[in-house]
């Protein structure tokens, strides 16, 4: 395989991190802080090697290939952390190297999981390179999930591939400018919420960077007690209406802007996720005013706020919701695995999954009651092909397989039980906060063993790529010819 085209596309997203890089090098400059002099250097050295990169493997005649999208998808997201790590090893952090690429890993995949303790101590220049990560990993992935994975066939994603093709492709006949266009929503959106944080109370620093945390549903704060820190419920409603917008299919918005207004409230996979979020918020809400004993807003405010924040794998905390009861530890454990939208800023395994298994199980019920019917299942008011189911039942098999093996490894690492597997779920489902007392929504996971990180950061990058995306690249039959 010609590996030239990866290494360009990689070179030059390079380029664009150390850009990026820049900026809190010049917050830090401002501030009078030291660390400006780390980001510069590592903007430097980033930027070197990344235009090297492109211009050494810049060819008019290579063609890209499927393979070439499977491995620029991996290569770009793992190249991105190594160098994203830098500043963390060398600021005024002074982390390992393991530590940095777990921390970067977390930003660049909006996982959220952190190590770092002490944020509200924090260099302010590594607090916004927090925000930036998680910021630039939304929009790579709303990008990734429009134009790559429907191409590559990922765990069902041809659905969107067909959906693309019939609506979107009319009005924009390029992928490039619907991205560029999808880009610019992403843009307006964040500044939106960074507005509407700082006139609810917050600092402008703090609104820019829970800004920018909030629409990518990355979930990193500046602050160790996360949203709690503020303790006001205008900022956690304005939080929790901003987790939903940037679980949404990205797509929706741009057909809105095109006058297409009932885009967003028509489709099936939006009405799905809001009456599923709306249904485990009242049994929460409930189960607080009941068992726990909470006035009914409080009670509200924190059922709307953390299960929202869990379900769209934001991670922001208001509260320990394993204190709330028996009761609450498992809802916060399964919704977890739930996610949002196909070509939103979630992970975790899509609403859309949900649908066509259900699909494919009401056919399957209704042919055991009437063997000689003809039943098709349906998604979004179309068939599903037999390829697509099995795509998906595929998807759900490797997925749950790979949590398991997560969390056993984990636990062979010492780590109890819950923490184990609430971690492995987190990682793979890129929620941020696990379950229990050391790495639940008080704690962190620098107190966990180098080889527990590097297997949380793995299950990390597997979780944000669709898991097949880097499975594929470890078969033999990929790199024949």
């Amino acid at each position: 395989m010609d590996l030239r085209p990866a290494i360009f596309v990689v070179g030059l997203l390079l380029a664009t991190l150390a850009v990026v890089m820049c900026i809190p090098a010049v917050v830090d400059f401002i501030f009078g802080h030291p660390d400006w002099k780390v980001f510069a250097t590592a903007a430097a050295t980033t930027m070197f090697i990344g235009v090297t990169m492109a211009l050494t493997s810049r060819t008019q005649n290579a063609k890209l290939t499927i393979r070439h999208a499977f491995l620029i998808t991996t290569a770009s997201w793992i190249a991105l952390t190594l160098f994203a790590s830098l500043p963390f090893v060398f600021s005024e952090l002074n982390m390992g190297f393991t530590d940095a690429f777990f921390e970067a890993m977390s930003g660049i995949t909006t996982t959220g999981s952190t190590v770092i303790v002490g944020l509200d101590e924090a260099p302010p220049g590594i607090l916004l390179w927090l925000a930036l990560l998680q910021w630039l990993g939304g929009i790579g992935i709303i990008v990734m999930g429009i134009a790559v994975l429907p191409m590559l066939q990922v765990g069902g994603m041809q659905l969107f591939h067909m959906e693309s093709s019939d609506r979107s492709d009319k009005a924009m006949p390029r992928t490039a400018q619907i991205a560029t266009a999808i880009a610019a929503i992403y843009l307006g959106l964040t500044f939106l919420w960074v507005v509407f944080y700082w006139l609810a109370g917050m600092s402008g620093f703090d609104a820019v960077a829970h800004g920018m945390a909030t629409i990518a549903t990355g979930g990193f704060s500046t602050h160790d007690s996360s949203m709690a820190h503020f303790n006001s419920a205008t900022i956690d409603y304005i939080a929790a209406l901003g987790m939903v917008i940037g679980a949404l299919p990205f797509i929706l918005y741009l057909r809105t802007m095109q006058g297409n207004f009932r885009a967003i409230i028509r489709d099936s996979q939006v009405q799905w996720f809001i009456t599923f979020v709306a249904g485990v918020i009242v049994i929460t809400f409930s189960w607080l005013m009941i068992d726990v004993g909470e006035p009914p807003l409080i009670a509200m405010r924190m059922a709307t706020f953390n299960i929202i924040s869990v379900i769209t794998g934001t991670g922001f905390v208001t509260a320990d919701y394993g204190l709330w009861g028996s009761f609450s530890p498992v809802v916060f454990f399964f919704i977890m695995f739930i996610g949002g939208c196909a070509g939103s800023t979630t992970c975790g395994i899509k609403v859309f999954r949900f649908q066509v298994l259900y699909a494919a199980a009401r056919t399957q019920i209704k042919h055991l009651m009437l063997p000689h019917g003809v039943f098709i299942p349906y998604f979004d008011k179309r068939p599903i092909s037999e390829e697509i189911i099995i795509s998906v039942l595929s998807f759900f098999f490797v997925w749950f397989l790979t949590f398991a093996l997560l969390a056993l490894s984990l636990s062979f690492l010492g780590l109890d039980f819950l923490t184990a597997f609430s971690s492995a779920a987190t990682s793979i489902a890129n929620v941020g906060p696990a379950l229990g007392p050391i790495a639940g929504p008080s704690g962190h996971f620098a107190s966990f063993p180098d080889a527990a990180k590097w297997l949380m950061a793995i299950g990390m990058l597997l979780g944000r790529l669709e898991l097949f995306t880097v499975i594929v690249m470890l078969t033999a039959t990929f790199w024949r010819q």
